[in-house]
């Protein structure tokens, strides 16, 4: 077993004073390897804390990079950082946190062509993904590779951490057997997260992962673990393997990490290429999407749309966003009616008028204009990119998030 330096033996005192981590405890986390997916919120302190356990070798894969909206949660990085590759910022701190260790940063999109050569390298996989694409693409994987996969999800006040495909226990899809359609996902990145969360959620993805490597203590393997925030409460749910699990299972059918495409439904381009939103076929044409009942809605960009306000035209602006972000950025002179009272305002609006319906990207609004052809809005254009392509494009002094 590899041997402790003076200076590791010093660092990790504090584990080696413990009965249950001791002197072998901390041997075994020098020779162990783990790899992270997603240097984010839930990755962030996951890493960290890893790191400073001094786990020998740590992979972190993000092909992002840091935004100032990061900030709020994603603990490893600052001002400086915005702009730059989340994955090699995060190697470059954690390195300096601890030299002993070696970490490993992958700046890629984990999808079905690498993720069975990156996760077959390392001991134990932490999945910190925000997309229900990649963690069935990871839970998959970890089954077909006997790796154990210490999961956590946020969104909003809440918080869920489990231990799956380890010790014969069940994985995520004995949990959860199919991604949700793309309408009944809680919108991740409008939806919002309390920053903290992520931090505490974080830290029990690393004990988790610290537990199994060290041998010790007993594992959320077989149990979800949900935390409300607002309640400060916590709830531990038995969780049991499915004999009838398609990659878990007596009989697997799925033998193979394939993405399925799920898109959070602030991501348009995701869900154009996924092929519908809320069920309804979205044209792949640029200038059109499908609307209601084969209907067609136009589509205008920032720019159009600027020079045709600039030339006075009587355009009514529809922002359907929820309050919470009109509070962060608007554009000026638009009529305000969230999404869901949509139905019951309807005749606060002029079917007669010339209307361009806008929210953050470009996906909810068309669900709108969707609606409102069906109660007979004609002259209807959903602006492409939403707000987002607005501040980008026109307004620059507007806030993104």
């Amino acid at each position: 077993m590899t041997e402790l330096s003076r200076e590791e033996k010093q660092r990790y005192s504090r584990h080696i004073l413990l009965p249950e981590v001791g002197l072998a405890g901390q041997k075994k986390l020098k020779q162990a390897s783990a790899i992270v997916i997603g240097a984010g919120g839930l990755g962030s302190p996951v890493s960290l804390y890893l790191a400073a356990a001094g786990v020998g070798r740590l992979a972190l894969v993000d092909f992002d990079q840091v935004d100032l909206s990061n900030l709020q949660r994603q603990v490893l990085y600052n001002v400086d950082d915005v702009g730059k590759s989340k994955a090699e910022v995060a190697r470059a701190k954690l390195q300096k946190l601890n030299p002993e260790i070696e970490v490993q940063a992958h700046g890629v999109r984990l999808s079905e062509s690498n993720i069975m050569d990156l996760l077959s390298q390392y001991d134990i996989v932490i999945d910190g993904s925000d997309n229900f694409t990649t963690r069935y693409l990871v839970n998959d994987a970890c089954v077909i590779l006997k790796k154990p996969n210490v999961h956590g999800s946020i969104y909003r006040f809440e918080g869920q951490v489990s231990v799956f495909s380890a010790q014969g226990g069940p994985c995520y899809r004995c949990l959860f057997p199919v991604p949700p359609p793309a309408e009944a996902i809680p919108n991740c990145a409008e939806g919002g997260v309390l920053g903290v969360l992520a931090g505490l959620i974080g830290s029990l993805q690393a004990t988790e992962a610290i537990k199994l490597i060290i041998g010790q203590g007993e594992s959320l393997i077989g149990k979800l673990l949900v935390y409300n925030a607002l309640e400060m409460q916590f709830q531990k749910l038995a969780i049991k393997r499915k004999p009838n699990c398609p990659v878990c299972g007596d009989n697997p059918t799925i033998t193979k990490a394939i993405e399925q495409v799920v898109s959070c439904a602030s991501d348009e381009q995701t869900v154009r290429k996924a092929g519908t939103i809320s069920g309804e076929a979205v044209s792949a044409s640029s200038g059109t999407a499908g609307g209601a009942k084969g209907e067609q809605c136009m589509e205008i960009t920032a720019k159009e749309l600027a020079k045709r306000l600039r030339e006075q035209a009587e355009i009514v602006l529809l922002d359907v966003r929820n309050p919470d972000e009109v509070a962060i950025s608007k554009i000026a002179g638009s009529v305000h009616i969230p999404l869901p009272e949509l139905p019951q305002r309807l005749n606060e609006l002029s079917k007669e008028s010339e209307m361009v319906v806008y929210c953050k990207s470009g996906v909810r609004s068309l669900r709108a204009i969707q609606f409102m052809q069906q109660a007979g809005f004609k002259h209807l254009s959903n602006l492409r990119g939403g707000i987002i392509a607005w501040a980008n494009e026109i307004d620059p002094s507007l806030a993104l998030y």
